[in-house]
């Protein structure tokens, strides 16, 4: 069961910075909305600071549940049209 855990946690790390890289904010910046894909964009990172700080500490299970928050974010974000990701990508539930 370690073995799985390890291998989501990785999996979920690198789903997550991948996401955040391909994420282009929608609106402009100075906007509300473009505010808003700002704050979402910070939550996603924070998320996968915060899971790269429990896996230093050997909290993998913590460290996933960061993952996926972060994750979650980002794509309910591409969701609801804050941010461009690519056609191919099947990073994303859209």
């Amino acid at each position: 069961m370690a073995a799985d855990l390890e291998e989501k946690t990785d999996r979920y790390e690198r789903m997550l910075a991948d996401a955040l890289a391909v994420a282009e904010p929608r609106p402009p910046a100075d906007t509300p909305l473009g505010e808003a894909a700002a704050d979402v964009t910070e939550m996603a990172e924070s998320y996968l600071d915060d899971g790269r700080h429990f896996r230093d500490d050997g909290d993998p299970v913590n460290a996933l549940a960061s993952y996926s928050y972060g994750y979650g974010w980002l794509d309910a974000a591409v969701r609801l049209g804050l941010f461009a990701v690519p056609d191919d990508t099947e990073l994303f539930t859209t």
